[in-house]
């Protein structure tokens, strides 16, 4: 059979490719190290809570405006099993193959956030053009840009490891790339993701040997960048100013902050029970999508957000733990900026959630409502795990 098939005019790939590539898949999903095992645990159980709390945290605002409390929760199922299929694949493929399709990842990419912006095509929601599609079937371009951006920046500082000092041959195609995605997610305007992005390409250079004087220089630009950016646009000025006394405009900038706290506060040691939250009827705004963590709080208590914040930190050890014994530098590139983001947006979620860091309306990965970005962060998931699964142990 294989044999005549390679011989048929319209098959361009040899039975013998074919049969490679199939060897290669199966030899990788048998490579399960400890690393990867537990990484596979860890994403496991945060998607497990995210579908659970979603289901408790939409139920109310589902009902009022779908007809149904199921409509958010089924579509973080479908959304979980597309994400667990994007995570499977990613991790059985050699993340080494990434690279061959930097330039065509970095063009899509690139065309996606350019369409985003263009009215009539882009959708309007709350005052950004942030996604594009049709209905209720939606995608983010900047949750995109993140991974082409990653690998890119990956493969340049690899291929260039001789060069790291010369900011022209290393840091200059980088920087040109994340300042295009940067301006465009701006121009959304979506200050959020640039700060992701800014995370994602902070990580890298740093995993990638860049010089201290030159990371001071991009560190102390990003600051500005973003405080400018935050205190130009009177409600975002707002909301950084606020975080500071938030009780002091409870009724207005500090509502939403104030409504957090007091439903973290409510849940206590164990919590008000599953499902049992006062805070999703309409009094915490955004309570299954950005601030899912002090629902989680209110009804599990300190316990369940303990739980929770556990999990990202194991997350993060077993990151670390990837890019130090992956098998080469590209490998540890990839691993320290996928990293650094998924527990970067944690970190900015709960510290948003729990007043300690202005409200920057970043989800919480793998747990709060979402399609594009919780695809997308298994697929980075699950590129982490096959670097696991090559670095041993």
């Amino acid at each position: 059979m294989s044999t005549t098939a390679s011989r048929l005019p319209g098959m361009r790939v040899p039975a013998e490719r074919l049969a490679g590539l199939h060897r290669v898949w199966t030899k990788s999903g048998t490579q399960r190290t400890s690393t990867y095992l537990l990484l596979l645990m860890v994403v496991a159980v945060l998607n497990v809570i995210g579908v659970v709390m979603v289901l408790s945290a939409s139920s109310v605002q589902s009902l009022d405006s779908k007809g149904t409390a199921w409509w958010f929760f089924e579509r973080q199922l479908l959304w979980s099993g597309l994400g667990v299929m994007g995570f499977a694949v990613a991790s059985r493929i050699d993340y080494r193959a990434w690279r061959k399709y930097t330039v065509p990842f970095l063009g899509v990419a690139t065309v996606l956030l350019v369409l985003v912006l263009v009215p009539g095509i882009g959708i309007w929601v709350d005052g950004s053009r942030r996604w594009l599609g049709f209905g209720s079937w939606r995608v983010q371009p900047s949750e995109i840009a993140k991974l082409a951006l990653l690998v890119y920046a990956a493969d340049v500082l690899t291929r260039r490891q001789q060069q790291v000092g010369d900011w022209r041959k290393a840091l200059r195609p980088v920087m040109l790339v994340f300042l295009l995605f940067a301006a465009l997610i701006m121009k959304e305007p979506d200050l959020a993701s640039t700060m992701v992005l800014t995370v994602i390409l902070g990580a890298v250079l740093i995993v990638g040997g860049i010089r201290a004087r030159h990371l001071a220089a991009i560190g102390g630009a990003a600051v500005a960048a973003v405080t400018l950016f935050a205190l130009m646009v009177p409600w975002r000025r707002a909301r950084m100013l606020t975080f500071l006394d938030p009780w002091h405009d409870k009724s207005n900038a500090g509502y939403q902050v104030t409504q957090s706290l007091i439903a973290l506060g409510s849940g206590g040691w164990t919590g008000v029970g599953l499902g049992a939250s006062r805070a999703k009827w309409r009094f915490l705004p955004a309570a299954h999508t950005d601030f899912i963590f002090a629902i989680v709080g209110e009804e599990l208590g300190l316990f369940g957000c303990m739980l929770v914040v556990g999990l990202f930190a194991a997350l993060a050890y077993l990151g670390v733990r990837t890019a130090l014994r992956a098998p080469d530098r590209f490998g540890m590139l990839l691993a320290g900026g996928i990293t650094a983001w998924i527990v970067g947006q944690a970190v900015i979620n709960i510290g948003s959630v729990v007043g300690l860091l202005p409200v920057s309306g970043i989800p919480l990965p793998f747990v709060s409502f979402g399609g594009t970005a919780l695809l997308f962060t298994m697929v980075a998931a699950g590129l982490l795990g096959n670097v696991a699964r090559q670095g041993g142990r």
